[in-house]
């Protein structure tokens, strides 16, 4: 039987600058997210709508979040299969679209982890694990586009190819 889990979280606008929303550009798309226990995460909208680039915006968390999860999953099974990672580097990458109505969605997403791990680990072991992780990722299993991954895998003490 599944058990369900809550999550909470505070979302509120920052983005005031007197006369709220009384036109389209009188307002700031800033935002914070609080979690209770937790600092706050500043936010703002994608720049290519506006928002500021140095502020996460909804499309960097939610990438984030995925690649997130399946790190997370990664060094689980990773354990479990008595694979030790030594260290672990993702830079995702996402492709979305924009249709001329404003309305926008992920295509799809791409994880690309580098994996440190002990000389003579079985790396076929290793990159199987990755298969296994979108049947149990929380967010993985939430989305509605397709995810894939490019693993790269070094040797613990090999200098990460650029």
């Amino acid at each position: 039987m599944s058990k369900e889990h809550g999550y909470t979280s505070l979302i509120r606008w920052t983005g005031n600058r007197g006369e709220g929303t009384r036109s389209y550009r009188s307002y700031d798309r800033t935002w914070e997210i609080r979690t209770p226990g937790k600092p706050p995460v500043l936010c703002s909208n994608d720049p290519l709508l506006g928002g500021n680039p140095a502020l996460h915006n909804p499309e960097d968390l939610l990438l984030s979040a995925l690649a997130s999860c399946h790190m997370l999953w990664y060094l689980h099974l990773a354990s479990d299969a008595g694979i030790a990672v030594m260290a672990y580097e993702d830079a995702p990458e996402a492709t979305g679209e924009t249709e001329p109505s404003g309305a926008g969605r992920f295509l799809r997403a791409v994880l690309k982890p580098v994996i440190t791990v002990p000389k003579g680990t079985d790396l076929a072991k290793a990159d199987a694990i990755h298969h296994e992780i979108h049947k149990v990722c929380f967010i993985a299993r939430s989305v509605n586009f397709p995810v894939s991954f490019e693993a790269t895998y070094l040797e613990a003490g090999e200098i990460r190819p650029d």
